[in-house]
């Protein structure tokens, strides 16, 4: 047993129910973060183009907000149900990273700054939703105890 199926086993043993409350929570604030990008894609193009040391141009910018929208949407939703829980995290994951370092820092390390607050907690529970799964009231769940 390698260190990954050692971890997901200690996940899967030591889950609380509540937690599937916060994980659900967690899902409906990336979906809804992925639907707030789609509605507003000409602010996030011009804070991706202005903030980014890259140097993105319109088209790729608008590129790359329609694929990390893409992924806050399916992801939100699979995080959700709690199916395939683990890999949908994973993706987030570096998506919350770039935000926290690229965009939300460059408007300052303040109290005042709370969409960096928020993303910080987003992704301290994108980490542990990681090590210890999708919990007793998933999808993974139901299809690991019917077999």
């Amino acid at each position: 047993m390698n260190v990954i199926q050692k971890v997901e086993h200690w996940g899967d043993a030591h889950h609380a129910k509540w937690l599937d409350i916060v994980r659900i929570v967690l899902g409906l604030i990336i979906f809804s973060k992925g639907i707030a990008l789609i509605s507003d894609t000409g602010a996030q193009q011009e804070i991706l183009i202005n903030n980014s040391i890259f140097g993105f141009s319109g088209m790729m910018a608008s590129v790359a907000i329609h694929i990390v929208a893409f992924a806050h949407l399916v992801g939100g939703i699979l995080i959700i149900i709690g199916l395939v829980t683990r890999f949908a995290v994973v993706i987030q994951i570096p998506i919350l990273i770039c935000a926290i370092v690229f965009v939300n820092i460059a408007n300052g390390f303040s109290a005042l700054n709370s969409e960096l607050w928020l993303s910080l907690i987003v992704l301290c529970l994108l980490i542990l939703f990681w090590i210890v799964g999708s919990g007793p009231l998933s999808v993974d769940h139901q299809i690991k105890n019917k077999r």
